[in-house]
């Protein structure tokens, strides 16, 4: 089959074995879509060779559960143990020998077909199309902000970046009813954003007005820089809630943190189940935040289209 890999030192696309991996089911990719992470992945971040990509939905070909064989589903990514307290509890999003599709020790989603154990397979509803689907695990990172935090009308929220998670992370959060505010600096992805019923402000010159002050602020923004103006535009004993994820190190001065007793949480994955069902209910609108679509024969020219785009998505 075909698949687009990371070898270390290149991106391409390759000729592999068909997955197939004892007790778990086989997955024929519909749609699979490019984040930051796999950018990032390309670049050197986590260490990861293979096959890459994480968000997708798909067919079960074959299954060790024969109530999925022949239906559409997207997968949790983290596949655990099986064996420890977390996975006991129905959670191996941190079970310490876990592998993750495209990002840890783990094919992953941008070829034609991916092994998933049934337990990491939810069956997706009819009225969401692959299109819509294909967000699942995204829309399910950007809620396990909620998950992780209360959030309700009394609160002032800033989201810094305007890209792909920076979008689901507003329409998400926005639901809670707080006073949102995406912080950004393209104006077409602002107008975007602000098409959608989110206040936008645009980084420039000018910068955040000094009196600003957010109870929350969710860095998304994919750069160094996030942290900084998330702790420059949030309150004494604020919260800052990180989400990107990228190559390279931050310099920090924590004086700010202590000083102003600034709480730090990180956030990676979240449930599907929720994501699932505002999808099917349209109460978050996925359409449109896709940019582009492609064939997984033109993966590479893809990836390339990416950095900085909205949602690129790669077909079958």
């Amino acid at each position: 089959m075909k698949a687009l890999r990371f070898e270390g030192d290149k991106l391409c696309l390759a000729e592999v074995p068909i997955p197939r991996r004892e007790g778990e089911a086989l997955v024929r990719m519909a749609v699979a879509g490019i984040c930051a992470t796999d950018i990032e992945i390309a670049r050197g971040y986590a260490g990861f060779r293979g096959t890459l990509g994480h968000e997708f939905v798909g067919v079960v070909e074959e299954s060790p559960d024969k109530s999925q064989t022949g239906r559409r589903v997207v997968g949790e990514i983290n596949v655990g143990c099986g064996r420890c307290d977390l996975c006991r509890g129905n959670d191996p999003r941190h079970c310490p020998d876990r592998t993750a599709i495209g990002i840890r020790g783990r094919d992953g989603a941008f070829a034609e077909y991916l092994s998933l154990p049934p337990r990491n397979l939810l069956i997706v509803p009819d009225g969401v199309s692959d299109r819509q689907a294909v967000f699942t695990e995204p829309l399910a990172a950007a809620l396990a902000i909620l998950e992780q935090v209360e959030i309700n009308s009394s609160h002032r929220v800033a989201v810094i970046g305007d890209g792909k998670l920076g979008q689901l992370i507003s329409r998400a959060i926005a639901r809670t009813g707080c006073d949102l505010t995406l912080i950004g600096k393209h104006d077409d992805k602002l107008e975007l954003a602000a098409r959608a019923g989110v206040k936008t402000v645009k980084l420039d010159a000018a910068g955040i007005d000094p009196a600003t002050r957010f109870d929350f602020a969710v860095e998304a923004s994919g750069s160094a820089g996030g942290l900084g103006l998330a702790l420059d535009v949030i309150r004494p004993r604020g919260t800052i809630i990180l989400k990107s994820t990228f190559r390279g190190e931050i310099g920090l001065d924590t004086s700010k943190i202590v000083v102003n007793e600034i709480g730090v949480i990180g956030s990676r994955c979240g449930r599907f189940e929720t994501a699932l069902r505002l999808l099917e209910s349209g109460e978050v609108d996925v359409e449109p935040l896709i940019a582009s679509e492609y064939e997984l024969a033109r993966g590479v020219e893809a990836m390339a289209e990416a950095r900085g785009s909205l949602k690129v998505l790669l077909t079958n």
